[in-house]
Order: structure tokens, then sequence, then C-alpha cells
């Protein structure tokens, strides 16, 4: 067994603080990651205080995870001692169902073992996550880094990047047959949104944000939107509507889908990749049935599909825009993530632990 330290959650009311653990030892097919970065996700702040009702203490949050190969199993082909790597929301799965034999890993039908606030395949002990110095996982789970991409921004992309990348891939949004850009709209900039507008603009696509927040507009056209469209303004959606080709929906809470909706060309489509929870006020069917409209949900993405994403962004110089902060400021972060005061993930220094009290 290897020691490890971390920052941990204990319960729901109390802040995180430093942690001692053991990882398991490097296996046939495990790689060992010296954890350089790791990003904040709004669900590390919600799994850490229930808010799901699903959380498992002691809990070591963390999927946003960049570091450093430090050793490799007998078996291990695809990385080698001081390669960087990352790891995202899921250390394994079942490996034999449908989904998973078609590297569809998220939608697996035995459920995924998530990188933290999870148990291990087969076992009782937990998982814990990135917020710590080192970790061990099975090579099919983690993505080569190449060393061109700033590892800081990169770290991010394992979850908010491959969330927001997954659907435009798989609804091959961008530009349509013709060569044309095809009309996108992402609703709501913050983590996901940012990087939504980012992947939706290099594969070839018009993009339009689509946010409640005048005061957004600059920061959007400087990710590169090339419009933005306030939902609050009933002239300019209505002056919108039956003209998107795919709406990527970043929205984290419950909300209105019916003034959205409005906005899709006939066939087009609203993915939503935030809200865990009930939507309301009720969808119109109307309204889909009208237009031949499709709303749908996307999670994370596969093994193979992540990879791409990280080729991608190295290929074209994406990362997320960050905001660094050290390990002893993360319940501070979290406070601040409360009031989405962010621009646009934080990422943690794992250096700081080492002298982290």
């Amino acid at each position: 067994m290897l020691k490890a330290k971390g920052y941990a959650a204990h319960d729901a009311q109390s802040a995180l603080v430093p942690f001692s653990f053991e990882r398991r030892s490097p296996g046939p097919r495990d790689v060992q990651i010296e954890i350089l970065y790791s990003g904040i996700c709004h669900s590390d702040l919600h799994q850490a205080r229930n808010d799901w009702r699903n959380s498992l203490y002691p809990m070591v949050p963390g999927h946003e995870i960049v570091g450093r190969v430090t050793a490799v199993g007998a078996e291990v082909t695809k990385l080698k001692v001081g390669d960087y790597a990352g790891v995202g929301c899921m250390v394994d799965s079942c490996r034999t169902c449908a989904s998973c034999a078609e590297g569809l890993e998220q939608y697996c039908e035995h459920v995924p073992t998530y990188t933290y606030n999870s148990k291990l395949r087969d076992s009782e002990e937990l998982a814990f996550g990135g917020y710590s110095d080192l970790i061990v996982v099975d090579e099919h789970f983690v993505v080569k880094i190449p060393p061109t991409l700033d590892l800081k921004g990169a770290a991010p992309l394992l979850c908010a990047g491959i969330t927001t990348w997954s659907p435009l891939r798989h609804w091959k949004v961008g530009r349509n047959a013709d060569g044309t850009p095809q009309k996108v709209g992402v609703i709501g900039l913050g983590g996901l949104g940012h990087m939504g507008i980012k992947f939706a603009k290099a594969l070839g696509a018009q993009v339009v944000m689509i946010t409640t927040s005048p005061s957004k507009a600059a920061d959007a056209m400087r990710l590169g939107a090339d419009e933005v469209l306030l939902s609050t303004d009933r002239a300019a959606m209505k002056q919108h509507a039956r003209s998107f080709d795919f709406l990527l929906n970043t929205i984290p809470n419950g909300h209105d889908l019916n003034p959205y909706a409005a906005l899709l060309k006939r066939d087009g489509h609203m993915v939503l990749v935030g809200v865990l929870t009930e939507l309301d006020p009720p969808l119109f069917g109307g309204s889909l049935i009208g237009a031949r409209r499709s709303i749908a949900g996307s999670a994370i993405g596969g093994m193979a599909e992540t990879q791409e994403m990280i080729d991608f962004c190295a290929e074209h110089g994406i990362v997320a825009d960050v905001e660094m902060i050290d390990m002893p400021s993360v319940n501070a972060a979290y406070e601040r993530l409360l009031k989405n005061d962010v621009k646009y993930r934080f990422v943690i220094d794992m250096a700081s632990l080492k002298n982290a009290a």
C-alpha cells in the first residue's frame, strides 16, 4: 500500500481538513500518478455537503486531475514514467455491458466506479479523489496529456471539458453538409458554458451565448461567441425563434425550458448537461411536436472520446480559464463557488499540499 495525503470532508457540515489515507500499490495494469493540479467542480461542493443525499464519508473530492506518471504496471502500454496524464470522473466500470463495449463507460449499465464518493469495484473500500498528492488508476481510465497543453488549464478538461465536448460530437455539431456553420447556442456562462463556447467555435459553428446577465457579454465575446442573446429580452428571443440547430444547456438548476425550446429549428436539439433536479415549470409538449424538436441529456464521455477531446485541445490550443489556489484555500473557494465568483474554474496547485497544515 502507498501512503497518501489530501483534504477530506468528514460530514456535510464540516470544512475540508488534512487527511492521511492509503492507496493500493500499482498492479499490472495500473498507473501511479503524482497529482500536480486538481480542478474544483461544482459537484465537488454538492457532494461534500451532501446536497444530493448520497455522500460517503470520509470524502476526498476531485475528479479533474492532471499529474505526472511515477510508476506503471508491467502490462501498461500507453503510458510510461515521466508522461503527463489525466484522470476524470471515472476510475472503473464493469467493462462487459453494451455501453462499456461501445466505449461509453460513463453509461455503464452496472454503474461506473466514480473517482470519489464511490466504492471500488467489488469492494467496500472508498474511492478517494484528486485533492491529494497521488492516485493509482487502471490505465484504461487514464488519458495521456500532451506536454504542449498548459497543465493547469488542462485539469478542468477532464470534467467540464468532456461534459461539453461529448454532446457536441455526438450530435455532430459544427458545420452543415454544405460547409456552412450551424447556429449553436450555449445557455449559461460558467465552468461548462465557457468550454462549450470554445469547442463549438473550434468545430466551425456560429456561436451565440445565451444568458440572463448583460455583464457577461464582453467575456462571452472574448471566449469566442459571435453574438450574445439575453434570454430576458423577449423581443430578441422572438427574433431568434426557430433559428438554432443546437442548444447546449449548461444551467445547473431547475428552470423553464419553454423559452429555449422555441429557439430551435425544425429537427433542432437541446441537450441538458447541467441540471440534475426537476425541471419546473412543465415543458409544453406542443412546442416539441410542432417542429419535431428534441430535448436530450448527456453525461461526461467515454475514455476514447476523452482522449479525442484532449488531442483536439492540444491541436487547437484550448484549455479552461482558471484561477489558481493553494490547498488550504479550498474552503474559501467553496464559499466563492456558491456565489459563482470564479472565472471559470478553480484549480488547486497540489504542490501546496506539501506545506499544508
